[in-house]
This record gives C-alpha cells, sequence and structure tokens, in this order.
C-alpha cells in the first residue's frame, strides 16, 4: 500500500510503514480513514465492539493459516478435537449440574425440612433432622413448598435492608433519635452549639409572618388539629428530656464506627461479586460458600420472623382459650403468627419504654429499631392484605342480590376453598382500590390543588408511605384505617347497593345478571372467554380515548356545580387571581395574605401539610370563599352523591340491555353468561361514543372536509377489515385447526372413534396461539417475519398499507398454513389407497400422519443444526491447530465488496 504522507492513523496518528501498514476497513474518509491493524485491535478490545462506532460498518479480518495445513483436516485431527470438546462439554455439564443440584435441589429442600422440623413441635423432629434431609420422599412437592420458603426469606432479607436504608437516609422517628446529642467535648462547644439552637429559634421566629395564613387557620378555623398537634410534642418532648449527657459518648462511638469502612473496598467486591460468580456460572467452586451461607440465612430468618412469632400466638392464643375459633378461621397458621407479631409489637414498646426509663441507651435503640421493623411489616399486611379483602368481601355483600345470591352460599364456598374465596375477594379489593386511586389522581388533574387535601397525593414526589409507616403513631395509622374503610364502604353502597334496590324496584325482570355456565349454549364458553379476553379487553384497555372522555365528563361536572353553587373559585379556581398573584411583587405579600378571605381558605390545606409534612402548603391555590360556604360544601356532596347514583344506573343497565339484544341475534333464546353481554354492549357503546366525538370534532370544518373524511375513514375501515378477515379471521381458524389435527385430536381421540372438530372453538384457540406466536416472533432474532410485523405496527391503522400486508404478511404465512393442512391430508387421503394397504392403515396413517410429519419436521431442523455445530466445531479445530494470525479486510468502494490489501501485510493478530 503507497501511502501518501497525509495518510496517518486515525488512533496513533502515525503513518504506516512496511512492517505496519495503514488499512481503511470501513465507510469512513478524511482524516479517519486510515488505520493500524494493532491499534484497531487494541481499540475493539477496549470497547467490547466488532464495527466502527461512526459509520457502523462491521469489521472484516481474513484468517492467516500456516502453509503446512493440508486441504482436508486428518481423521486423528478431527478425533483429537471431537473428544476434547466432548470432554469439556461433559466437564461444564458436571459443573451446571452441580450448580442447579445445589440450587434447586439442595437450598430449597433443606429450607422446606428445617421448617417442617421447626413447627412439628417434638424433640425426636431435632435428633433426625440430618436423616429428614437426606430423604428421598416426597422430594418433588418439599422442593417446591422449599423455593417458597427462600422465596420469603429472601424478599424478608431484601425488605429489612431496604427498610434499614429508610431509616438511615430518611430519617428515624424523633423518639428513637432523642438520644442523638452533640458530644460534650468542652463548654466552647457546648456553648456554641446552644447558640446555634437558640439561632435556629429566633429564625424560626423571624419567619413565621411569611405565611401567617397557616397558623391563623390552625387557631381560629380547626383548633381541633393544633391541640392535638400539641398534645404529640407534648408527649414526645417527656420522652426527650431523658439520658441526654449519659448518652452523649455512645452517639459519637456509634457515629464513629460508621464512618470507619472503605469505599474501595466495598466497590472492589461488588466488581468481583458477578451474579455468574455468585451462582457458580463462571465454573468456579466458590458458589458452595454461597450456599452455604443462604442455607443459614434462611434458617435464621424462618427461626426469628417465622417460628418465634408463631409460637409466642399460639401460647397466647391456648391460654387466652381462642384456640378453637382461630382454627375455625381455616387460616389458623397465618392468624397465629400475626397475633404473635402484635404481642412481640407490644413487647418491644413496654422494653423500650424501661429501657429508656433505666438509662440503657444501646439496648434501647435496638428495641426501637425492632419496633419499627414490627410496626412496618403489620401496617403493610394490614394495607396491603387486610383493608383490599374487606373492601372485597364488602362488595360481594353489596351485590348478592344482583347475582341471586345468599350469604349462605359464600359461607358454603368458603368452607368448600377457603384459600381460593379469600384470594378472589382480596384480588376484587385490589382492583377496587386501584381503580378509586386511578379515579382520584385523575380529580387531582381536573380540580384546584388544595381541594382534596385531606387524601394523600400519590403523584406527589416527596409522598413515601414507608416513611409515613415510621414516623407516624400507631393510632394516626389506625384512625386513618377507620377512615378509609367507612369511605371506600360508603361509596360501595352507594354506587352498588342503592342501584340494585333501584333497578329490582324499577325493573323487576332484569335482575339477577346470569353468570352461570350452561352446556347447552350454542357457542362456547372458552371461545367467548378468549374473545373476550385477547379482542375486547385489549380494544377497550388500550386506548387512551376512555380515559379523555372521562375527564372531560368530570371538568364539565365541576364547572355545572361550580356555578349551580357559586364554588367554581373552590373547585377550579380563579384564573385571574392566579396572574395577579404571579405579578404582585414580595413586599405585598404579607398584606395579601393578611386578607380575611384567603386566610381561611388557605387555612385547611395549610394545617392539613403542617400535620403530616411538617411544613407549610405544598401545591396549593388560593380561591375566593363565598357566604354559607358549609352549607354550599354539603349541597356539593349531596349532589355527587345523585351523580354517582345515576351513573351507578346507568353503567349496570345500558352495557348490558345492549349487549343482550346484540346477543340475542347470535344465540337466540338461549341463556349466555352476563360478562360477555357486558363486554359486547360496553364496546358498542365505546364505538358509538368514539363515532360521536369524531363527528362533533370534524362539524366545525365543514360540509366538505366531512364528507372528504367520511370518504378516508370508510377506506381505511374497508382496509381495516380485509386485514382483520385474513390476520384475526383466517390464520387463527388454520392455526387453531392445525393445533387440532397435530396435538388435540392424537392426544384426546381413539383410532376407533371419529373426531368432532369445533371450528369456533378453534379459532378462539388459534388467536390465542397467534398472538403467542407474534409476541415469540418479536422477543426472537431478527428474520423476515419480525421486520414485517413491525412494519405493520409502525404504520398503524391510520396509515395501514394493504398491498403490503397481503403481499409480506398474510399471503406467505396463509400459505405456510395451507401446504400444513393439505400436503398430509392429501398424502393419507390420496396417495396412501393406491398403495392398496388395508382400511385400517389407512385409518391409521390419517389419524397420525400430522405428527408424524412434525416430527420429521423437527427431526430435520436437530439434524440441521447438528450439521451446522459439526461445521463450526471443524472451523475451530482448523483454528486451534493452524491459524496463525488474522488480516483486515479493507473497504472498497468502487466494487461495493470487501477485498484485501494490494500490499500483503506483515503484522498479523495472533
Amino acid at each position: 500500500m503507497e501511502t501518501a504522507e497525509e495518510d496517518i492513523c486515525r488512533v496513533c496518528r502515525s503513518e504506516g510503514t512496511p512492517e505496519k501498514p495503514l488499512y481503511h476497513p470501513c465507510v469512513c474518509t478524511g482524516s479517519i480513514k486510515f488505520i493500524h491493524q494493532e491499534c484497531l485491535v487494541q481499540w475493539l478490545k477496549h470497547s467490547r465492539k466488532e464495527y466502527c462506532e461512526l459509520c457502523k460498518h462491521r469489521f472484516a479480518f481474513t484468517p492467516i493459516y500456516s502453509p503446512d495445513m493440508p486441504s482436508r483436516l486428518p481423521i486423528q485431527d478431527i478425533f483429537a478435537g471431537l473428544v476434547t470438546s466432548i470432554g469439556t462439554a461433559i466437564r461444564y455439564w458436571f459443573h451446571y449440574t452441580l450448580v442447579a443440584f445445589a440450587w434447586l435441589g439442595v437450598v430449597p429442600l433443606t429450607a422446606c425440612r428445617i421448617y417442617k422440623c421447626l413447627f412439628t413441635g417434638s424433640v425426636s423432629s431435632l435428633l433426625t433432622l440430618p436423616l429428614d434431609i437426606l430423604s428421598t420422599e416426597n422430594l418433588l412437592a418439599d422442593c417446591l413448598q422449599g423455593c417458597f420458603v427462600v422465596t420469603c426469606t429472601l424478599c424478608a432479607f431484601i425488605s429489612l435492608v431496604w427498610l434499614r436504608e429508610q431509616i438511615v437516609h430518611g430519617g428515624a422517628p424523633q423518639w428513637l433519635e432523642q438520644n442523638q446529642q452533640q458530644p460534650l467535648n468542652g463548654v466552647g462547644q457546648q456553648n456554641e452549639a446552644q447558640a446555634v439552637v437558640n439561632g435556629g429559634v429566633e429564625n424560626a421566629v423571624l419567619d413565621q409572618p411569611a405565611n401567617p395564613a397557616a397558623e391563623n387557620a390552625v387557631v381560629g378555623e380547626n383548633p381541633e388539629i393544633q391541640e392535638e398537634q400539641v398534645d404529640e410534642e407534648e408527649e414526645d418532648n417527656e420522652d426527650e428530656e431523658d439520658a441526654v449527657v449519659e448518652d452523649a459518648a455512645d452517639a459519637n462511638n456509634g457515629a464513629q464506627d460508621d464512618m470507619n469502612w472503605n469505599a474501595l473496598e466495598w466497590d472492589r467486591a461488588a466488581e468481583e461479586l458477578t451474579w455468574e460468580r455468585m451462582l457458580g456460572l463462571d465454573g468456579s467452586l466458590v458458589f458452595l460458600e454461597h450456599v452455604f451461607w443462604v442455607v443459614s440465612l434462611n434458617t435464621l430468618f424462618i427461626l426469628v420472623f417465622a417460628f418465634c412469632p408463631y409460637h409466642i400466638g399460639h401460647f397466647s392464643i391456648v391460654g387466652l382459650g381462642f384456640e378453637e375459633y382461630v382454627q375455625a378461621s381455616h387460616f389458623e397458621g397465618l392468624i397465629t403468627t400475626i397475633v404473635g407479631y402484635v404481642l412481640l409489637a407490644v413487647t418491644l414498646i413496654v422494653c423500650h419504654g424501661l429501657a429508656a426509663l433505666v438509662k440503657f441507651q444501646r439496648s434501647r435503640r435496638l428495641l426501637g429499631v425492632c419496633y419499627i421493623v414490627v410496626k412496618v411489616s403489620l401496617l403493610v399486611v394490614v394495607e396491603i392484605g387486610v383493608f383490599p379483602l374487606i373492601c372485597g368481601w364488602w362488595l360481594d355483600i353489596c351485590s348478592l342480590e344482583m347475582f341471586d345470591a345468599t350469604l349462605k352460599d359464600r359461607e358454603l364456598s368458603f368452607q368448600s376453598a377457603p384459600g381460593t374465596t379469600m384470594f378472589l375477594h382480596w384480588l376484587v379489593g385490589m382492583v377496587y382500590v386501584f381503580y378509586f386511586a386511578s379515579f382520584i389522581l385523575l380529580l387531582r388533574e381536573v380540580l384546584r390543588p388544595g381541594v382534596l387535601w385531606f387524601l394523600r397525593n400519590l403523584n406527589d414526589p416527596d409522598f413515601n408511605p414507608v416513611q409515613e409507616m415510621i414516623h407516624l403513631p400507631i393510632y394516626r395509622h389506625l384512625r386513618r384505617f377507620i377512615l378509609s374503610v367507612i369511605v371506600f364502604g360508603s361509596i360501595v353502597l352507594l354506587m352498588l347497593w342503592l342501584p340494585i334496590r333501584i333497578i329490582k324496584y324499577l325493573l323487576p325482570n332484569f335482575l339477577p345478571y346470569n353468570v352461570m355456565l350452561y352446556s347447552d349454549a350454542p357457542v362456547s364458553e372458552l371461545s367467548l372467554e378468549l374473545l373476550l379476553l385477547q379482542v375486547v379487553l385489549p380494544a377497550l384497555l388500550e386506548q387512551g380515548h376512555t380515559r379523555q372522555w372521562l375527564k372531560g365528563l368530570v371538568r364539565a361536572w365541576t364547572v355545572t356545580a361550580g356555578y349551580l353553587l357559586d364554588l367554581h373559585s373552590y373547585l377550579l379556581g380563579d384564573q385571574e387571581e392566579n396572574e395577579n398573584n404571579a405579578n404582585q411583587q414580595p413586599n405585598n405579600q404579607h398584606a395579601r395574605n393578611n386578607n380575611a378571605i384567603p386566610v381561611v381558605g388557605e387555612g385547611l390545606h395549610a394545617a392539613h401539610q403542617a400535620i403530616l409534612q411538617q411544613g407549610g402548603p405544598v401545591g396549593f391555590q388560593p380561591y375566593r370563599r363565598p357566604l354559607k360556604f358549609p352549607l354550599r360544601i354539603f349541597l356539593l356532596i349531596v349532589f355527587m352523591c345523585i351523580t354517582l347514583l345515576i351513573a351507578s344506573l346507568i353503567c349496570l343497565t345500558l352495557p348490558v340491555f345492549a349487549g343482550r339484544w346484540l346477543m340475542s341475534f347470535w344465540t337466540g333464546t338461549a341463556k349466555i353468561h352476563e360478562l360477555y353481554t357486558a363486554a359486547c354492549g360496553l364496546y358498542v357503546c365505546w364505538l358509538t361514543i368514539r363515532a360521536v366525538t369524531v363527528l362533533v370534532a370534524w362539524m366545525p370544518q365543514g360540509r366538505r372536509v366531512i364528507f372528504q373524511k367520511v370518504k378516508e375513514w370508510s377506506l381505511m375501515i374497508m382496509k381495516t377489515l380485509i386485514v382483520a378477515i385474513l390476520l384475526a379471521g383466517v390464520v387463527p381458524l388454520l392455526l387453531g385447526l392445525l393445533f387440532e389435527l397435530v396435538i388435540v385430536a392424537p392426544l384426546r381421540v381413539p383410532l376407533d372413534q371419529t373426531p368432532l372438530f369445533y371450528p369456533w372453538q378453534d379459532w378462539a384457540l388459534g388467536v390465542l396461539h397467534a398472538k403467542i406466536i407474534a409476541a415469540i416472533t418479536l422477543m426472537g432474532p431478527q428474520w423476515w417475519l419480525k421486520t414485517v410485523i413491525e412494519q405493520v405496527y409502525a404504520n398503524g391503522i391510520r396509515n395501514i398499507d394493504l398491498h403490503f400486508i397481503i403481499r409480506k404478511l398474510a399471503a406467505p404465512v396463509i400459505s405456510v398454513l395451507l401446504l400444513s393442512l393439505c400436503v398430509p391430508y392429501i398424502i393419507a387421503s390420496g396417495v396412501v389407497p393406491l398403495l392398496g394397504v388395508t382400511a385400517e392403515m389407512q385409518n391409521l396413517v390419517q389419524r397420525r400422519i400430522y405428527p408424524f410429519l412434525l416430527m420429521v419436521v423437527v427431526l430435520m431442523g436437530i439434524l440441521s443444526f447438528q450439521v451446522r455445530q459439526f461445521k463450526r466445531l471443524y472451523e475451530h479445530i482448523k483454528n486451534d491447530k493452524y491459524l496463525v494470525g488474522q488480516r483486515l479486510v479493507n473497504y472498497e468502494r468502487k466494487s461495493g465488496k470487501q477485498g484485501t490489501s494490494t500490499t500483503p501485510p506483515q503484522s498479523s493478530q495472533e
């Protein structure tokens, strides 16, 4: 290669020499065109990439083999390489088998056997524990149960670490941190600290007039809140008056111990301990130590967090004589453990008080932290477990008449399957709580900031429920829980029980809803369920229009209620006042806040924030308070209740009525599950509202534009229907029928019986299979089907390309499915009878040809894969024995292909 003076390496900035020539391996030009092979190899090792980061062209290397390499490898070389590869594979197989046996066998089995041993309650079980661990009885069941135990212990460990981080970074409660005083190293430092405290108090007093509205509102508008806050502060201050001097040295030593760690050593440990090394996937045996520590951690957590609370609760329940009631609940273990945790929390707080009384500061802090852990755990159980369960049962009780059920039916279902019943009610309650919270978030987007001051803002970045669990006293959580139960229960009464009573009075024949499955229905229940889950619900839930419509309705209702009750400023705020507030000078801030009307308006939210967040109002907007404000708020609540009642009546009747009417054309007089009628009616209502909103949006644009829009949408709907018939009709039907012939019929129907095919059910199963195949295709490597599906998704419905979909997607897929269905049938029904075989053999061939051809295709795929693997092994053996280096390949622009350099380079990549 002839290098000019200006041709230099892009990395080392030096010219090319006969020993180190320059190459141009990618599309880049100019000063970064050339590079030395050694520089490129070094950079590729550093960047861990195989292509140019600028032009994205992949670098190519030509292998350089030894001159004495034969044209074909000898048999002994291939055999030696094959034996070496088999030995390496066997070694890795043994190692990974040991890893799987340790993590999937030893760890869960040990955890399960230790768990059973501890809860057996006999000394003999402890003596026979080693033999029980080595026992081969119920291995699979014990391993599965052990996996659950290990998962619980790991979650408990992670929760403890996370809770510790919350306490460290978010701060512990004030009653726990009262022993953290400044060290008494001298009179001067003590006086300086006292001056700092006094200065902080003075600054607080000086800053007080900046927000007098909150203070005035606390005193004048809601004195109970202030009294409650003062009482809490007095109780805390009484606890804080003890142990100031005695604890100073301990606090200083504790702080010093926290500082005695080396960050670099922790970073090195984090870099060395990877998932592969920890699990043993790197080939080392260090993971055996980790297995031992995991088993020890499981045993410790089972002993501390399960064994001790359970037996504390068990002894307490037996001592109080409540054992029969607990056993009748079908959840004896769970209730006993919760009772044990409650008693443990009470014991910890009593011991904490005794430790504070006798000035044992270290013990006091340890007991306080343990109490916080137990307190947060119980509150999490109440918030996530008990509260949704109460909501689910209350929803079920209030809707009994809607399904023509009684409490006796629910009691029988609970007696027959208590776990399933409780889980279903908990799940319903969780869904109810979730949608209620979502509706509150939507209300916050519409209403004035500060209207919903009594509800926690989940979108607030400063909102941390765990910090509230740590800092707020237990009676505050209990009061909040009772209020939440009252509010959620009242809403269920208003929007479910009362509308059902009204519907039964006005429309006696409308209820109850049919929720029984009938075998004589003309359509399959499984088909309807899959149709509902795969077609209707995704179409309803994946649309953002529903939320916008609901938000518009809420805004319209708010505007109407605001003008009817003169609460527009309270509900939505005053835009003019906001603009004036933004333009006012800071000097007028004090005078404006002293105005009587804004003071009262700001006070409610300000007092609430002062109590819960220990600060001023956050995200608050002032409002104008009209005359007779409490009466107007009462009328607003009544108007809201009436609106919710009417909305609930419409939602319970209109979709079901429309769905029943539409399904009657399909199923006739046969009864069908109301889930399908409600979904069908809801979907029709959604389409109707969508069409009306589109027409309303087109109205101001004129008749010509409307006709043009209708024409465009009609064409788009026609294209969408054609695509839907092909991709959602024909393809799932063929796919379901193929699955029926290949898998279901050979497994379920004997040879002496004739299989029956249900096209509707096959289509429904085909929809499910098609969605699974599409999802796997999109997650897999890049090939033509994935490229086409991604292109169809990217175009969307508005830019649908009918020609592209038919030519690139529908036609190839339908052709493959038709060939898979027709070729075996032609062979079995047309070719085999010509061979003169018996009728039994013809029947056998017809029934088994589809799975046989599937096995042939799978076998051919396996053979093809093995051939490719053998070629790779052949190249690997040849490279190990005869490869001496690699030569970089230049990028040739004129030919569009890559060719080697004209001057043979001397350097090579070893």
